[in-house]
């Protein structure tokens, strides 16, 4: 059973390259923050600013040491035909001794309703499950973003439950948390 994944990694699917943080992301990456940023600090804990070139250096740096130490997969989205950074997704909050893995996931906003994180998380799904042998993927969004809980709807995941008070916003409010999961068939201990 690994306890990281071969760095660097690179999924491709019919209309993306999905693939590990290096450095030289970090201006667009940047760019995909500010274009979206009024919509990202509504739901990500992580968007209290637009980070500037420095920061946003630092840290595409750390997300590429964390993916090479196993401690974080943070994958990067972007369209095969043009190589524009359009969002970022990846396995977090996982456990090795099931294994499982959590998907989350962002597009910038002029990429909204296209369909790219669909296929982005379809495929990551795939990878966690052939690849690392996944018993189990979640997706966990905010019962008030449609848009985040309509990936996993529209991808057969099933929805296990909503904890009632579960998190913060990033404004301060209780938020309600739906979780929703795939389990691998057949592999149960």
């Amino acid at each position: 059973m690994p306890n990281s994944i071969p760095y660097p990694l690179e999924l491709r699917t019919k209309r993306l390259l999905i693939r590990s943080p290096s450095v030289e992301d970090a201006p667009a990456l940047r760019e995909a923050i500010a274009e979206t940023f009024d919509l990202l600090k509504v739901w990500m804990p992580w968007a209290d600013h637009v980070p500037d070139p420095a920061e946003m250096e630092e840290n595409c740096a750390r997300a590429a040491q964390d993916f090479k130490d196993g401690k974080d997969f943070r994958l990067h989205l972007l369209l095969r035909d043009s190589g524009e950074l359009i969002g970022a997704s990846g396995l977090h909050r996982f456990d090795w001794t099931i294994p499982k893995f959590e998907i989350g996931y962002w597009v910038r906003s002029s990429q909204s309703g296209r369909g790219y994180i669909t296929e982005a998380v379809a495929e990551i799904t795939r990878f966690a499950f052939e690849e690392l042998d996944a018993r189990r993927v979640e997706i966990r969004t905010s019962t008030k973003n449609v848009r985040s809980w309509r990936v996993p709807d529209r991808l057969g995941f099933a929805l296990e439950g909503i904890l009632r008070n579960e998190a913060r916003d990033p404004d301060g409010a209780l938020r309600d948390t739906k979780i929703y999961a795939k389990t691998a068939q057949g592999k149960s201990e």
